[in-house]
Formats: structure tokens, C-alpha cells, sequence
């Protein structure tokens, strides 16, 4: 089924894809920012924020999606949008799944450079901003672990996409719930080959991250 790039199966994957990476790209969009900023500012509650961020990554998708569901169904607040089994909610729940793990990721390598590297930046008559950006680019080899493990926990996600996303044929189904239904219908042929693709797309982000970090820790 693969190799013949039979149409439901590559449409599926298509999907996964789309939802997956609509949703690292807006996380990375909040996560990095938030994530320097909440290891570089001085700030009250600075623990406690931190306590929730690391809260955060453990977050059990199966009570996002319900979270999720609750607050865009025609009595919850966000009702209106009329998201609720579209692919724009599954997008929405991967999101808070997976902006806690790139915040926490991003502040521990923030953290984690020296100190000194501000000053010496500083020295040169760096800008706050350019400081801040220096100390990025010696933590970007966390910030590729974020990455990894962002897209890792959202393209495998099932239970926050099938509550929110209904696993409705031709609109909302990916790759896990496509998974999950084909494997309970008994048609183990196309379950194995949606798990095939999944594990093959995991496996190609993981080294290209690699290669990536390579490149970026022995430039030429």
C-alpha cells in the first residue's frame, strides 16, 4: 500500500504532516521567545512560573483534548469559532501540548550557557537584544532537542486529536487515529502501513536534526 502510494494512505499522511507541522511552527513561534525570556528576566514568581512550564510538559494529551473540546463545543466560550472536528482544533490542541515541552527545553539551554557570555557581548556594545540572541545561539543545540521532542510528542499524539478532531474520514483523520480505527476494524494491512509511515517520518525529522546539528557545530 505504500509503495503503490495508495491514495488514502498517502492523504492521511498528508494530514498528519499538515496538522503536525502548522503546530510545531506556532509553538516554536510562543516557546522560544517565552523560553529566553522567562531564563533571562528577574521577575516575581520566576519559581513558580518555572514550576508550571515543567508542569506543563507533562501534560496528559488525553486531558488537553478534553479541555480542548469542552472549550470550543457550542456551550464552551470559544463555541463560536465552530473549530470543534476540524483540523484548525487538533492544530490548537498539539499546540498546548507542545509549547510547554519547547519553553522548559529553551529556558534549561538558556540556562544553561555562561553567564559571562552577556558581558562579554555587552563589552563589545552589544544591544539587550543582540545579547539575547548571542545567548541563543550558543543554547541552539537545546533548542534542536525542542524541536525533536515537540514534533516527537504531537506527530505520535492520539487521544487530544481523535476527541477533538473526531476521526472524520477525508477531513480530520492522521495517521495515529487512522491507526487506532483500522487496527479495531481488523484491516491490520493499512494499520500497518499508516504505522510504517509514522515511524519512517519520525525517524527522518531525528536525522535531519542530527545532521543539522552537525552542521551547525562544525561550520565550515
Amino acid at each position: 500500500m505504500i509503495t503503490s502510494l495508495d491514495a488514502e494512505v498517502l492523504a492521511i499522511a498528508g494530514r498528519s504532516l499538515q496538522v503536525t507541522v502548522s503546530a510545531l511552527a506556532i509553538s516554536v513561534a510562543i516557546g522560544i521567545p517565552a523560553g529566553a525570556w522567562l531564563a533571562l528576566a528577574h521577575l516575581p514568581g520566576k519559581r513558580l512560573l518555572t514550576t508550571v512550564v515543567y508542569t506543563g510538559m507533562g501534560l496528559p494529551p488525553v486531558v488537553v483534548g478534553l479541555v480542548v473540546y469542552l472549550m470550543l463545543s457550542r456551550a464552551g466560550p470559544l463555541g463560536s469559532l465552530g473549530w470543534l472536528f476540524t483540523v484548525r482544533a487538533m492544530v490548537l490542541a498539539q499546540v498546548i501540548i507542545a509549547t510547554p515541552l519547547i519553553v522548559g527545553v529553551t529556558m534549561s539551554s538558556v540556562l544553561a550557557v555562561d553567564p559571562s557570555l552577556r558581558e562579554q557581548v555587552r563589552a563589545l556594545g552589544a544591544t539587550p537584544v543582540q545579547e539575547t540572541l548571542a545567548q541563543l545561539f550558543e543554547a541552539r543545540f537545546g533548542l534542536l532537542v525542542g524541536l525533536v521532542a515537540g514534533f516527537g510528542s504531537i506527530i505520535s499524539e492520539v487521544g487530544a486529536v481523535m476527541l477533538v478532531g473526531g476521526n472524520i474520514e477525508g477531513r480530520t483523520r492522521v495517521l495515529t487515529t487512522a491507526i487506532v480505527l483500522e487496527t479495531r476494524k481488523g484491516n491490520f494491512d493499512l494499520g500497518l502501513a499508516l504505522g510504517i509511515i509514522l515511524l519512517a517520518l519520525a525517524f527522518v525529522t531525528n536525522l535531519a536534526m542530527v545532521m543539522a546539528q552537525g552542521r551547525v557545530g562544525n561550520p565550515r
